[in-house]
C-alpha cells in the first residue's frame, strides 16, 4: 500500500517492571521502509497510555538514563501526589505526559526518516505498573 496517503500500524513492546527508555528508531525505520516507499511526508508517533511519552534523544551514552533521573528529580515517587491508586508514587507518571509528550512529528525526506546524527526515537515509560505498550506509528505522505 505504498500509494496511500496515509498508512498506519500499531508497536506493541513490553517495557518490563522498571522504569524505561526504549529506543524505537528501527521500528519506526522499517515502518517506513513499507508505508513510505521513498516518498516525502511526515511520521507521527503516539501512545495512547496517560503515563508514558515519545522523546527525540540521544541514547547509548548515558542520556537515556540522565532523562529518567532528571525526570526522578521533577517528579519524585513519593507520596506528594493527588493521584494515587497503583504503586507508591504513582501519581507521578500521569504528570509525565506534560514534560515528555505522548506523540511527536518528524521529517520524512525519499522515505527515510530525517533525524540528526545523535537523535533516537524513544519510548519514555516510568509506570512499572503497566509493562503492555503501544505506539501508534502513522505516515502522512
Amino acid at each position: 500500500m505504498p500509494d496511500a496517503a496515509f498508512t498506519t500500524r500499531i508497536l506493541n513492546l513490553a517495557t518490563g517492571a522498571a522504569e524505561r527508555v526504549a529506543d524505537i528508531t528501527g521500528d519506526c525505520e522499517s515502518f517506513l521502509r513499507e508505508a513510505a516507499a521513498g516518498r516525502d511526508g511526515l511520521l507521527n508517533v503516539f501512545v495512547p497510555h496517560a503515563t508514558a511519552g515519545i522523546a527525540i534523544i540521544e541514547t547509548g551514552a548515558g542520556s537515556d538514563d540522565d532523562l529518567l533521573a532528571a525526570l526522578h528529580t521533577l517528579l519524585p515517587a513519593d507520596d506528594r501526589w493527588q493521584h494515587r491508586h497503583g504503586s507508591p508514587g504513582h501519581g507521578r507518571d500521569h504528570v509525565l505526559p506534560a514534560f515528555v509528550p505522548p506523540h511527536a512529528t518528524l521529517p520524512v525526506i525519499g522515505g527515510r526518516l530525517e533525524l540528526g546524527t545523535w537523535q533516537s526515537v524513544c519510548l519514555v515509560d516510568t509506570n512499572r505498573d503497566n509493562p503492555d505498550r503501544r505506539v501508534r506509528l502513522s505516515f502522512l505522505g
